[in-house]
């Protein structure tokens, strides 16, 4: 069974940065593909970010290009996203999840963690 972990959510202010960190177990985890999505109260589950798992293939949202940055350690069963310059419009839980072959589409990806939320004060 594959367990998947999301830490270091907050409540930050406008302009700040956070790092999430995803831990998974239960599985090779360095063979998967690790997404990053986030859901706003009222609004769809959304693609934030994804990297293979070799990390050479890396895709973000369009609103998220420059700001956010997903990398992964395999050593470590980790992936991890930088949010640098946060917005209001960031404020959302923040959910990792796994899947098998390279896909941006949440509704492909199979394991999901509990969420960590994310509030960016204005």
């Amino acid at each position: 069974q594959v367990q998947l972990v999301e830490s270091g959510g907050g409540l930050v202010q406008a302009g700040a940065s956070l790092r999430l960190s995803c831990a998974a177990s239960g599985r090779p985890f360095s063979t998967y593909t690790m997404g990053w999505f986030r859901q706003a109260p009222g609004k769809e589950r959304e693609f934030v970010a994804a990297i293979s798992w070799s990390g050479l293939t890396i895709d973000y949202a369009d609103s998220m290009k420059g700001r956010f940055t997903i990398s992964r350690d395999n050593a470590k069963n980790s992936v991890y996203l930088q949010m640098n310059s946060l917005k209001p419009e960031d404020t959302a839980v923040y959910y990792c999840a796994i899947v098998r072959a390279y896909t941006t589409r949440a509704d492909e990806y199979r394991y999901w963690g509990q969420g960590t939320q994310v509030t960016v004060s204005s």
